[in-house]
């Protein structure tokens, strides 16, 4: 019996070794993908293809396996989640990377875990922040403002105010819609789930790129070969591998676990932006990711604390 569950428990580790892993490394270098993708597609209706394509093939290869047909009310919870996750969170990330360079969108995105804290603490039965976590929570407002520089004379020194302030409220609904994921009923196969989330969110994103006009801005001759080729990246690598992960991880981690790929990916992303699109990585962008990521350290440590101690 100990045999067995020793094995049991080393299997469960390594696949939360890989889906770390995917998030991680993916994520990191989805945010180049998408700012090369928006130069000469238009954004809500990149992304609506992207998870459309995504959820048609995840849901057909998950319905060929046996998975349950899925019940209105399972249909209901997964369009929640993929209105809050990718029209909310995705689309403002891909309308914003219009403006703002794909490293400072990772580190805004990267205040998730303090969004994620402040609803879990509201929602019922949720446990009251300490000292250490309001810290880490200021701390990350902090870092925010002294990213966007809203007080700098000149645009040259300062983050576009409307797409910071898209990308703070893209961070706020996916954090919300992160943590409805793991209460709302959905379908028992996960990976079924996160196909009927692509597929609504990915109505939506086509909804609000058809109420925004993009048809008349979409002209795939004119669109570049490295606009197709992320496009292609994001939905192979972005949508189909680690958006999974991401969603896996939901069900088999703490909030606080998951939410550590915000202080990796941003990092890795920052660093992606200036060695291959020449994004400008200057001191005050440095510090701003030093002080974001001390925060959501400061967060995520004692939140992960607590589970370990459940």
């Amino acid at each position: 019996m100990n045999d067995k569950h020793a094995e049991s428990t080393a299997v469960k580790t390594t696949e939360l070794v890989i889906a770390f892993g995917l998030v991680y490394l993916i994520w990191s270098s989805t945010y180049l993908a998408i700012r090369f993708a928006v130069e000469t597609l238009p954004p809500f209706l990149m992304a609506g293809i992207r998870f459309l394509i995504a959820g048609v093939f995840l849901y057909v290869w998950m319905r060929a396996r046996g998975a349950n047909r899925p019940t209105l009310r399972h249909w209901r919870s997964t369009a929640i989640v993929g209105g809050l996750l990718l029209l909310g969170g995705n689309g403002g990330v891909v309308w914003a990377e219009q403006i703002v360079p794909s490293g400072i969108t990772a580190l805004m995105i990267a205040t998730v875990p303090m969004w994620m804290v402040l609803f879990h603490w509201m929602s019922p039965g949720g446990e009251r922040p300490t000292t250490q976590v309001w810290i880490g929570v200021v701390i990350g407002f902090f870092g925010i403002v002294l990213l966007v520089n809203p007080f700098a004379l000149t645009n040259a020194f300062r983050v576009d105010p409307v797409g910071a302030a898209v990308l703070l409220f893209a961070s706020i609904l996916w954090s919300f819609g992160s943590l409805y994921s793991r209460s709302g009923p959905m379908p028992p196969e996960s990976l079924l789930a996160t196909a009927m989330e692509m597929l609504t969110g990915g109505a939506l994103l086509i909804l609000a790129g058809t109420l925004t006009g993009e048809w008349y801005r979409l002209n795939l001759a004119a669109a570049s070969l490295r606009s197709l080729l992320s496009v292609a990246y994001l939905i192979v690598f972005g949508s189909l591998i680690a958006f999974p992960a991401y969603i896996w991880l939901l069900k088999n981690a703490s909030p606080a676990r998951v939410s550590t790929y915000a202080y990796v990916n941003p990092v890795l992303a920052v660093f992606l932006g200036w060695a291959l699109a020449g994004e400008v990585l200057n001191s005050r962008i440095f510090v701003a990711a030093v002080v974001i990521v001390l925060a959501v350290i400061l967060i995520t440590t004692y939140r992960g604390k607590l589970s370990s101690s459940k």
